[in-house]
């Protein structure tokens, strides 16, 4: 007896997904179509569809699936925009299953300033990168959590004519991208 992933794929859009208040049809669409578990190392695919993060590679996480379609549904992606996805392989798929031209890259790449509607990413820092944000073309949105201890707050980052704004999102924990945990320090 074989895995059903189509009917796994499903089940985590309609119990994980749509009970969070994600109601961004487009995004439920694209969620039921892309395959999850072709983003998981070989072994581990039966967890493509769990309530839990998934490492693909050291130290890098595919985001819980009710995360990170919450912080797409904030964003407010729509076919036709330009994406970065910043160490985010599922968010890319998913995007670009919605019509967005995307772009997939290490968190340590250099980021093209102004060029993006939308950049988003699947792992947690301390703070948002200024580059990243650099890289929002006019009323361009990013997407992250912005954590410094146990759990972090989902942010939408975005480009106005008079600069930046932040609004928060939802209460999130994704693991820290490499090079973004917070430093140790020393206190009396």
């Amino acid at each position: 007896m074989s895995f059903d992933y189509t009917a796994a794929r499903l089940t985590m859009v309609e119990s994980q997904v749509r009970t969070s208040d994600v109601t961004d049809t487009d995004l439920q669409d694209a969620m039921r179509s892309v395959a999850r578990e072709g983003f998981c190392p070989a072994g581990r695919e039966h967890l493509a569809y769990a309530e839990t993060q998934i490492e693909y590679a050291p130290g890098h996480y595919l985001m819980a699936p009710r995360d990170i379609a919450k912080i797409l549904q904030l964003l407010k992606a729509r076919s036709g925009e330009s994406a970065l996805a910043i160490a985010a392989p599922y968010a890319a798929a998913v995007l670009r299953q919605m019509g967005l031209a995307v772009v997939e890259q290490a968190a340590d790449a250099p980021v093209s300033a102004g060029a993006y509607d939308l950049i988003v990413s699947e792992g947690a820092v301390t703070a948002v990168p200024t580059a990243w944000l650099a890289g929002l073309n006019a009323h361009g949105r990013l997407g992250l959590v912005e954590r410094k201890g146990p759990v972090g707050k989902a942010k939408i980052h975005v480009r106005s004519d008079d600069g930046f704004a932040a609004r928060d999102g939802f209460d999130a924990a994704p693991h820290y991208l490499p090079g973004f945990a917070p430093r140790p320090a020393f206190s009396f």
